[in-house]
C-alpha cells in the first residue's frame, strides 16, 4: 500500500469544511498527492455512474498482468465480434485481427475505446463477464468497497458504480504502482487504421502541469473527469463527476487545480531516519527508546497559516522492552487549521535490550512504592 492509500483509507482523512470550495459536480475529491492531505470532499462515498472513468480498473488490472510478467506489451489479442461492434467511442479495431496490447492500451487511454476495453477483458479472462467478476474481486482486495462492476467499460448499467474515494484510489495506484505506463495518459493523440483521435481530457491543452487521467460521459452519469497535475514537484489529483456538459466539465476541473494550488502549500516536517522524539521503556537497558517516522512527513496547509501547523507525538507506553530496531511504537500526528489531521508511524529507532535482573527489581520496586502511594491517597 502506498502512503498515499494508507492516508486515504485511515479515518482521520474526515472532510474539509465544505465552504473550502463550491463545485457544481455531483460528487468531488480533491488529494495533495504529495502529503496525502484531502483538499475537498463532496460526496465522496455516493455510488454513482462512472461512465469510461471505470476504464480505469480495468486498465489497473492489465498493467498488473504487464508488471507481473504474466502479459508483455507486444502480446496481441483477437477482436472478437462483440468487441467490433461495441457502440460509444471506440479504437475502430475490426473483428477477427490481432491487436497488440501496446496498441490496445493507447485505444483505451488515448481513444477512450470501448471496442479496446472489451478486446482485453476478453484476452484476460475469457469474456467480458468472467472479466467483470475479477474486476469486483479485485476491487475488493483493494478496499474499493462502493465499487461494483458489471463490465469493462462503464457502458451504463443500473448495477455497475464507483465512489470518488474508489476512483481516487485507482488514481494513485496509476500514478504510484504503474510509473512505467503512466505516461501513456499524457499523449493527445492516437491513430488506428488511418483514424487519428485526440485525448478527451481537456487539461492537458492547457498549462496546468497536467498529465492524466480519463474522462467520462453518459446520460446517467453526466460528464465526469479523473485528474492529475503536477507542478515543482507537488502532485495534485482530483475527481469531478456529475456536471452538466462538457464545458463546465473542463471549467470545474481547470478551477479546482488552480485552487489546489494557490491556496494551499506543502511543507517537509521531518524525515525518515530523523530522530523526533522519545518514548518512556518499561524494564529496558535504557530508559528511553529514540522515534524516527516511518517514511518522509509532508504536510499540507493554507498558505495563511502554514506557520500554525503542529506536530503531537502519540503512543501509549511505557515501551516494554525488549524492543526491536523498526518496532512500531506510535504516530506522528500533523495538524494544520481548517484540514483534517494526517498521521504517520513512528518507529523505534535502535533497539532496546531487555533489563537486567537489577533492573527488573528496580521497576517492580517503583511500581509497588507507586501503588503504595495511590493507596495512601485514598484512605
Amino acid at each position: 500500500m502506498t502512503r498515499f492509500l494508507a492516508a486515504l483509507a485511515t479515518v482521520l482523512l474526515a472532510a474539509a469544511p465544505a465552504s473550502a470550495f463550491d463545485t457544481a459536480a455531483r460528487a468531488a475529491m480533491v488529494i495533495d498527492m504529495t502529503s496525502g492531505a484531502v483538499l475537498l470532499e463532496k460526496n465522496p462515498d455516493m455510488p454513482l455512474p462512472p461512465a469510461s472513468m471505470s476504464k480505469l480498473m480495468t486498465l489497473d488490472m492489465t498493467f498488473e498482468a504487464l508488471q507481473s510478467g504474466r502479459l508483455s506489451l507486444d502480446e496481441t489479442f483477437p477482436v472478437s465480434e462483440k468487441a467490433w461492434k461495441m457502440g460509444g467511442s471506440r479504437m475502430f479495431v475490426r473483428a477477427g485481427e490481432r491487436v497488440s496490447i501496446r496498441d490496445l492500451l493507447r485505444g483505451v487511454i488515448v481513444q477512450s475505446g470501448n471496442d479496446a476495453c472489451v478486446v482485453l477483458a476478453e484476452g484476460l479472462a475469457g469474456s467480458e463477464a468472467a472479466f467483470a467478476e475479477k474486476m469486483n474481486a479485485r476491487a475488493a482486495e483493494l478496499g474499493m468497497t462502493g465499487s461494483h462492476f458489471v463490465n469493462a467499460t462503464g457502458w451504463p448499467d443500473p448495477e455497475h458504480r464507483m465512489t470518488a474515494r474508489d476512483l481516487m484510489i485507482l488514481v494513485d495506484r496509476m500514478v504510484n504502482v504503474f510509473p512505467e505506463y503512466y505516461p501513456i495518459f499524457a499523449e493527445t493523440e492516437f491513430e488506428w487504421d488511418g483514424v487519428k483521435q485526440s485525448n478527451r481530457n481537456p487539461l492537458l491543452y492547457l498549462d496546468l502541469g497536467a498529465d492524466g487521467l480519463k474522462t467520462g460521459h453518459t446520460e446517467a452519469a453526466g460528464y465526469g473527469l479523473t485528474g492529475s497535475a503536477i507542478r515543482d514537484g507537488r502532485r495534485i489529483a482530483f475527481v469531478i463527476t456529475g456536471l452538466d456538459s462538457m464545458n463546465s466539465r473542463s471549467q470545474e476541473a481547470e478551477r479546482l487545480l488552480t485552487w489546489a494550488f494557490r491556496e494551499f502549500r506543502t511543507e517537509q516536517i521531518a524525515t525518515a531516519g530523523q530522530i523526533v522524539g522519545e518514548a518512556e521503556v518499561w524494564v529496558g537497558e535504557d530508559a528511553t527508546v529514540p522515534l524516527t517516522p516511518e517514511h518522509d512527513v509532508i504536510a499540507t496547509a493554507p498558505w495563511s497559516d502554514i506557520d500554525k501547523m503542529k506536530t503531537i507525538i502519540r503512543y501509549d507506553g511505557p515501551i516494554a522492552a525488549p524492543i526491536a530496531a523498526g518496532d512500531r511504537i506510535g504516530d506522528l500526528v500533523v495538524e494544520a487549521p481548517g484540514l483534517p489531521p494526517v498521521s504517520t508511524p513512528l518507529i523505534a529507532a535502535a533497539a532496546v535490550a531487555k533489563g537486567g535482573l537489577a533492573t527488573r527489581v528496580g521497576a517492580a520496586i517503583r511500581t509497588l512504592l507507586r501503588d503504595e502511594d495511590a493507596l495512601l491517597l485514598t484512605e
